[in-house]
């Protein structure tokens, strides 16, 4: 009998083994395809944080472009840099461990150290007080950055920005609910891509809503770099950071002293607008404040247009001395 319960142990654990292998091979294989199909677009510079990649287009003033959770720079080229290239240098970034930047770790998973790496790379290009764009947990770190460098921030243009801590996690975020970084690792490596893939569209559909998901933002979007060990690493680090970064943030907002706009989309089921906007107004009651109706969170890919009036409004506040309008 204990030979049998032997022999049933060892089928066991080769069997698990086997499955961890072939989670391991699927795994590297949705990544190379998707590195195959959406290469690197940009340049890249050596920060802090590692070598970040980013795309530079445009002339006049600066503006810098800040992704969300589990984004990548793709979410701005989608539309918003050509509709804002003639009139402004448009620089979006892949932050730390997303997209073709650098892989991360806790530590630089930080607002402050994601904001020091993001300002390495615009002072490196020679950029002076950009108008800094940033887009659901991009907006958390383009606040960071005017809290951290209030001189070198001229001013903020969130688009449906993470200002506050929110009480739970949006269910199209659940999978990225992982303290230990340990086991975050491990399922970076074999069940994460694998579960992301099949569960994609359902996701996405929860994270656009009550709009569609665009049928070209696997590849026009950067849809399928989400498809990387290194993409979903990044994006659960972040996550477990914001627990313990948002609440030393929120109190220094009344220290903020550039101009400030929110942009929401009335309809966002990713984060609740009225939360992030009031706390920001209660202490900048004088901040812009624009609710697109019907739009959902994806402003930068869903409502290109008004998401880039919104921003040349902000141009205007930021620079009163400028002829674009």
């Amino acid at each position: 009998m204990m030979l049998i319960m032997v022999w049933f142990m060892f089928l066991g654990a080769l069997f698990a083994a086997a499955c961890l292998w072939g989670l391991r091979r699927m795994t590297r294989g949705l990544a190379r395809q998707a590195e195959a199909q959406l290469p690197p677009r940009g340049g890249f510079i050596d920060t802090s944080a590692g070598r970040l990649h980013y795309v530079d287009v445009g002339q006049g003033p600066a503006l810098v472009m800040i992704h969300g959770l589990g984004g990548q720079l793709q979410h701005f080229t989608y539309a918003l840099t050509e509709a804002l290239g003639n009139d402004f240098r448009v620089i979006a970034i892949d932050r730390p461990g997303s997209g073709y930047s650098a892989p991360t770790d806790d530590r630089h998973a930080r607002l402050p150290c994601q904001a020091q790496a993001l300002h390495e790379v615009w002072r490196a290009l020679g950029v002076e007080r950009p108008l800094v764009v940033g887009h659901s947990m991009g907006g958390a770190v383009a606040l960071t950055l005017a809290l951290e460098y209030p001189d070198e921030v001229a001013g903020l243009a969130l688009l449906a920005p993470l200002v506050a801590q929110v009480s739970d996690v949006p269910p199209a975020m659940r999978l990225l609910a992982i303290r230990s970084p340990r086991r975050r690792r491990w399922m970076a490596e074999t069940l994460a891509i694998p579960l992301t893939h099949v569960t994609s569209r359902q996701a996405l559909a929860q994270v656009f809503a009550p709009e569609a998901v665009p049928a070209d933002y696997a590849t026009r979007g950067g849809g399928l770099l989400a498809l990387r060990p290194q993409a979903f690493y990044a994006a659960s680090s972040d996550l477990a950071m914001l627990e313990h970064e948002l609440p030393r943030q929120v109190p220094r907002y009344a220290a903020l002293g550039v101009p400030l706009g929110v942009m929401f989309g009335a309809d966002d089921r990713i984060l609740e607008p009225a939360l992030h906007i009031e706390t920001l107004q209660r202490q900048h009651p004088d901040m812009r404040v624009h609710v697109e109706p019907e739009a959902g969170h994806m402003l930068p890919i869903t409502r290109p247009e008004a998401t880039a009036v919104f921003i040349r409004h902000m141009a205007a506040r930021t620079w009163p001395s400028s002829l674009i309008s």
